[in-house]
C-alpha cells in the first residue's frame, strides 16, 4: 500500500508541483505587502526582487525538466 501511494506521489509530480504552488504565493504575498506600503525603502523592494528572482529562477528550472522528459 505504501509503495502503490509512493508510486502515485512520484508519478503525478506532487512535490515538484507544491513546491511551484509555494514560491508562487510566497511571491503574490510579497509584492501585495510592498505594494501596500506607503514608503517602501530600498531594503524592502530589494526583498521582493529576490522573491521575484526566486520565482522566475524555479520557474525556468520547472519548465526545463518538463521539456527534457
Amino acid at each position: 500500500m505504501v509503495d502503490l501511494a509512493m508510486e502515485r506521489v512520484l508519478k503525478w509530480q506532487l512535490m515538484p508541483r507544491l513546491m511551484m504552488l509555494a514560491v508562487t504565493i510566497l511571491t503574490y504575498q510579497a509584492v501585495h505587502w510592498f505594494m501596500s506600503l506607503p514608503d517602501p525603502s530600498i531594503q524592502q523592494s530589494g526583498l521582493v526582487s529576490i522573491c521575484m528572482g526566486a520565482l522566475t529562477g524555479c520557474f525556468a528550472v520547472w519548465l526545463n525538466n518538463e521539456r527534457d522528459k
